[in-house]
């Protein structure tokens, strides 16, 4: 059985799926696909040379930087072992068509994909704990936002999550008291939402007359002011950190919420 070795600096799975892709043409050739992955030194390169050479392997590679695929080329050939370069002859093409030098940043494509799809989940998070749903699944969230109706609470968690944050928001109702796993998250994962009374007392009254509803005591001015001072009391009772959203656009206020969170739990890079 033929076993070609695929070499990566990343994840492997670009140079792998690319050499199934063409092992379709040869449906009946016996192949062994051994994927090396994370390769970044030529020491690295030395320890699998070794393995490929007892083994009387091919080698299909994606080293994406300058000086690993000329080592790769220098010991593949001082041991007579046959390779092929999958990604040197289409950086150098691209190159010179853009005028430019490749950034040469293994599994740069894999961490791009990485935070895609982490945006994706991120979106789907902030849907289903929109308004209070899912609240026993908030220790998963790195933000809850709390707030009365109409904080832009839900715009907020949108926006959020978009950057790749997984946010929960829970409505505060007066006089009922929030789910006990709110108290339990540590510093720095719930913030509260406060407005001016007039402010929401309006906001309130034109969406209820825009679709086409009686106001009632939601949007009387009394009752905003027990429900903003209800929700303030909560508030101060945990400690959390208030972000007022008056006259505020969604990036100003995201960017107050960051930085407070930032500040308590700096940024770990795992990349």
């Amino acid at each position: 059985m033929e076993k070609i070795y695929v070499i990566s600096d990343g994840t492997g799975r670009t140079a792998e799926q690319i050499l199934q892709a063409a092992l379709t043409q040869f449906p009946d050739a016996p192949v062994e696909i051994i994927v090396k992955p994370e390769i970044r030194s030529e020491q690295q390169l030395d320890d699998i040379i070794s393995e490929v050479a007892d083994n009387h392997g091919l080698i299909a590679h994606t080293l994406v930087t300058h000086q690993l695929r000329e080592y790769m080329i220098k010991i593949s050939r001082a041991h007579n072992i046959e390779y092929i370069d999958l990604m040197g002859p289409l950086l150098v093409r691209l190159s010179h068509r853009f005028a430019n030098s490749p950034a040469e940043e293994p599994g740069l494509f894999h961490r791009l994909n990485k935070e895609y799809f982490k945006r994706i989940d991120a979106m789907q998070f902030a849907f289903s704990h929109d308004d209070g749903q899912r609240f026993y699944e908030y220790e998963k969230a790195e933000i809850v936002l709390v707030g009365v109706s109409r904080t832009f609470k839900t715009p907020l968690s949108i926006y959020l999550a978009f950057k790749g944050w997984f946010v929960a928001n829970y409505p505060i109702v007066l006089g009922i008291e929030p789910p006990e796993i709110l108290g339990q998250l540590s510093s720095g994962h719930v913030f509260g939402l406060m407005t001016q009374a007039n402010d929401l007392s309006t906001l309130r009254s034109v969406r209820q007359e825009f679709l086409g509803g009686n106001t009632n005591h939601y949007s009387s001015l009394e009752y905003v002011k027990n429900e903003l001072n209800y929700s303030q009391s909560i508030f101060n009772k945990y400690q959390w950190p208030v972000i007022t959203v008056t006259d505020k656009p969604i990036e100003e206020i995201a960017s107050e919420i960051l930085s407070i969170r930032r500040n308590i739990h700096p940024p770990v890079h795992h990349l």
